[in-house]
């Protein structure tokens, strides 16, 4: 078995590809993080093209040449970091396994400290930019992102969304992935019962090209929010969140129709032409599908397994058994 897996999603970032890789292999190849494993070490890298333009994975493809630990994962098009990593953790082999961006914005050299705190017994070692470097436009809204899921989630971490992080084997297996959900792998690995940590970690300011994520994010891991605050909740209680919701919106609306019945039957007031009459109608049939719908989340227990939807182009120095349980 591999002792470490270092996984690395990219989009068009053959500027900095070459300068990165022999940092990064400069590490693995180091005495450092060999003195923390046991046994023997070995290492692979899992470099995961997310349909770049530029010529990345044909760079990629001539480094496999003279770094025979690199591997390399080619999407059809780009479908997101979360999908790059969830096929990262796929594919993946090793005890420990670590994500980090090749933007060079994160710094290899910390993997080594990462890696010690799963060596300690923590499942997830997640990186704190204490100090960043990046403008306002990123660093405000990052600020905000971390404070609201520090809130509504009760996990006192103080950057959730940093690239580089490192994982036990358990927990990287058991992660799946979907949308945005990468920023909010720390709250899924703590309402699955894995121990996690974070240490500040030296961040760079972006040395070539620009961020590859744009405003349109934001709304899209609002929605992702509320889905992980869900799943984290509720998953295997479904009816307690749809069944207070039915049993606020049915009572409110037998309230208002047991008012309006009472008022014509003690007052002689008409009935039909109060518009009162529709919202205590509409919030009884709201009530009724609410129960509906927690029962029919109690019923459904499982779901069928899914590869994150993605398409992969071609697969280079993957072993077959696994590029196999890629493209299924």
């Amino acid at each position: 078995m591999t002792s470490l897996s270092v996984i690395v999603p990219l989009y068009n970032e053959q500027e900095s590809l070459v300068e990165f890789s022999t940092l990064l292999f400069d590490v693995l190849r180091g005495e450092k993080l060999k003195k923390c494993f046991d046994k023997e070490f070995r290492f692979e890298v899992i470099m995961i093209d997310d349909g770049s333009t530029d010529g990345s994975g044909s760079m990629i493809r001539t480094m496999i040449q003279e770094k025979p630990e690199l591997r390399l994962i080619s999407f059809r098009r780009n479908y997101g970091k979360t999908e790059a990593l969830s096929a990262g953790f796929r594919a993946a082999s090793g005890e420990v396994v670590v994500t980090i961006d090749a933007d060079m914005q994160d710094d290899p050299q910390e993997i080594v400290k990462l890696v010690m705190k799963i060596h300690e017994g923590f499942d997830l070692a997640s990186g704190w930019k204490q100090e960043r470097h990046d403008p306002i436009s990123k660093t405000l809204p990052s600020k905000l992102f971390n404070l609201t899921t520090r809130i509504f989630s009760g996990i006192p971490l103080h950057d959730f969304n940093c690239g580089l992080k490192a994982y036990s084997r358990e927990l990287a297996g058991s992660l799946d992935l979907h949308g945005e959900m990468h920023r909010y792998i720390p709250v899924l690995a703590q309402w699955k019962g894995f121990r996690i940590t974070e240490i500040p970690v030296r961040h760079h300011a972006r040395k070539y090209g620009k961020s590859k994520f744009g405003t349109s994010r934001f709304l899209a891991g609002l929605f992702d929010f509320l889905s992980v605050m869900f799943i984290t909740r509720y998953l295997k209680r479904p009816m307690h969140f749809f069944g207070m919701m039915g049993l606020i919106s049915f009572f409110s609306g037998l309230c208002i129709s047991l008012y309006i019945t009472l008022d014509k039957i003690l007052n002689l007031r008409p009935v039909s032409n109060r518009p009162i009459l529709f919202l205590g109608i509409l919030l009884i049939i709201l009530g009724v599908q609410f129960f509906s719908t927690g029962l029919l989340g109690e019923m459904l227990s499982t779901r069928p397994s899914r590869n994150g939807g993605w398409s992969i182009r071609e697969t280079v120095n993957i072993p077959e058994d696994i590029a196999e349980k890629l493209t299924e």
